[in-house]
């Protein structure tokens, strides 16, 4: 006879750990554990590690805030909190473009954690940072937050549909577009993951 363990025992999923928050707030510091490391690497590959912080920070306060309106039918909150993520980013977008403009001008290496790098290896193999950099400064900033949510992210189509609340269609379109232009601005001789 199998008994079944106690609730405290049983990981409960993202959407389990919001709705106990709603009685029990430091309910969610499990959420905030699951992801806050994934939340950071991807802001700070977009905005550099400083603004990081800041930006994961208020992330996890905005999601505490508005935690009473998820939706508990999706189980995992990480689209949720990307999407948070990333319109707090939109806020930072003169920032990010004007580091991708001095990156694009100056060609100097950004350290390794940086968003040219992972980019680089998921977008286009063999691209050199400078003209990475131009590529995605000539995107359009709804396709440059897909792409970098599919690429930096490593985000399902789905997932990047729940986190921008646009129709997976969208997704695909603007992804699309966004690899398009970035193949063009490259040169014909780069090639996207998708490519191969």
């Amino acid at each position: 006879m199998t008994r079944t363990p106690p609730e405290e025992m049983v990981e409960a999923d993202d959407a389990e750990l919001i709705r106990r928050s709603l009685d029990d707030p430091e309910q969610f510091a499990g959420v905030f554990d699951r992801y806050v490391e994934q939340i950071h690497r991807y802001v700070a590959r977009r905005l550099g590690v400083q603004a990081a912080d800041d930006i994961v920070a208020e992330t996890f306060l905005t999601a505490f805030r508005c935690r009473a309106s998820y939706d508990h039918a999706q189980p995992l909150a990480r689209p949720w909190l990307y999407g948070i993520a990333t319109n707090l980013i939109a806020r930072q977008r003169r920032d990010e473009e004007r580091f991708l403009r001095a990156l694009a001008r100056t060609g100097v290496e950004p350290p390794p954690e940086s968003m040219a790098d992972a980019v680089i290896g998921r977008v286009a193999a063999q691209a050199e940072d400078r003209r990475l950099a131009g590529a995605l400064t000539g995107l359009a900033s709804g396709d440059r937050d897909v792409l970098l949510l599919v690429a930096l992210a490593e985000m399902a189509y789905d997932e990047v549909a729940r986190a921008l609340d646009i129709p997976i269609g969208t997704v695909r379109s603007r992804l699309h577009r966004a690899r398009k232009q970035a193949r063009a601005a490259l040169g014909t001789g780069h090639h996207t993951r998708e490519d191969a």
